[in-house]
């Protein structure tokens, strides 16, 4: 070799995880991967006065339980957003409402642009409102299962470790949300994937 390292493994989630045991530091590389993405998702299901105070109690949380941390999993991804949905569970009250809320909403003002961009967002006003009430209704478990997936871009395998759930918990709850949402807006599926794709 030329003296260059091919080796990633310091560089691993796990890896950091576990030098943070001994320089506390270190957990900031965690922090910087991930904070913008648990942001994005905690935003979306709580709105913006919550997903700050959430996602910096998740973060921690993570932080405190470290050193429980199974440093055979390279990608800490799935294990902070299931520390981010637990918290989220304390918000479950505001996270309806705000699902209640938008249902009710009135779409956005006059549109203005280009045709295909009035249309997506004339289509995705009206998708919004049934599509707010049919997350409300689902039951913690399912929405959880769904949001992972469809707003967390997590795999099945991901939301079981996420959610301490056999892989075919995750399934089954995806596809009665996935069904329960259809129905929702017309036998749409807003996800555009079928279970075959994941």
């Amino acid at each position: 070799m030329n003296g260059v390292s091919t080796d990633t493994h310091a560089d691993t989630d796990a890896a950091i995880i576990q030098a943070s045991l001994g320089d506390p530091d270190r957990f900031a590389v965690i922090y910087d991967r991930y904070a913008a993405t648990l942001y994005r998702y905690a935003h979306q299901r709580v709105g913006a006065e919550g997903a700050d105070d959430v996602v910096a109690d998740a973060f921690l949380s993570a932080f405190r339980g470290r050193g429980q941390y199974d440093l055979s999993r390279p990608d800490a991804r799935p294990w902070l957003f299931g520390i981010l949905t637990r918290k989220l569970a304390s918000h479950h009250r505001k996270e309806k409402a705000r699902y209640r809320a938008m249902a009710r909403a009135a779409p956005d003002g006059v549109l203005e642009g280009p045709a295909d961009e009035v249309a997506t967002r004339v289509i995705a006003d009206a998708a919004r409102r049934p599509l707010a009430a049919a997350l409300a209704a689902l039951s913690r478990g399912d929405r959880d299962v769904l949001l992972l997936v469809a707003w967390g871009q997590l795999s099945y395998d991901e939301v079981a470790a996420a959610l301490s759930i056999p892989p075919g918990t995750v399934g089954s709850r995806l596809n009665r949300a996935r069904r329960k949402v259809r129905e929702a807006l017309g036998g749409v599926d807003p996800s555009g994937m079928s279970e075959e794709e994941r």
